[in-house]
């Protein structure tokens, strides 16, 4: 298994797609799957020979797969690229493996531990831990929800107000219940 801060996982091997090696990427980061780029695949490192399909679903050849079998004996297996060798990210952009493990803050107050980055059809979210309760909420990365991401300090502060994760004893006793008639 991936060292998780030294590399990346840019997908999985999913099923095979014609008669000459290439295969769809399952769960792909296709800005790690561009054609020339070198990934590991089964212990190997190789390069992308072919890319097509979409962003969302794209169909790749490595070299030294070179037929269906191959492709098809290769499925399930990660597909990853060392940290260092990863295009820079974009003012406000960060790998999931930077956050996970972030404490979500809201002022001095924690709120939780960051468990993963979700992807949803709207935007991505973190699974968030919650401090005390030990539930889990997702917490939606836009601008609205998310004050500063702090990867150094392992820190990430949230309106909690904005997310409805106010304290636990604003409920109590009706709090604020009335306010909503």
């Amino acid at each position: 298994m991936a060292d998780r801060t030294s590399e990346l996982r840019a997908g999985r091997v999913g099923r095979a797609h014609g008669l000459d090696g290439s295969f769809y990427v399952t769960r792909p980061l296709s800005r790690l799957l561009e054609l020339g780029m070198s990934v590991r695949v089964a212990g190997r490192d190789v390069a992308i020979v072919r890319r097509a399909g979409t962003d969302s679903r794209p169909i790749v050849r490595v070299e030294g797969v070179e037929d269906r079998a191959a492709a098809e004996a290769l499925r399930g297996v990660d597909l990853t690229v060392p940290a260092e060798e990863a295009p820079a990210l974009a003012e406000g952009e960060w790998w999931a493996h930077e956050l996970e493990g972030c404490a979500l803050l809201d002022g001095e107050r924690r709120i939780g531990t960051v468990q993963r980055l979700v992807e949803l059809p709207s935007c991505e979210a973190l699974e968030v831990v919650r401090e005390g309760v030990g539930e889990r909420v997702l917490v939606p990365m836009v601008k609205d929800a998310i004050r500063r991401v702090d990867v150094a300090k392992r820190e990430i502060e949230v309106d909690s107000e904005f997310l409805g994760l106010r304290e636990e004893s604003s409920h109590a006793g009706g709090g604020d219940a009335g306010a909503r008639e």
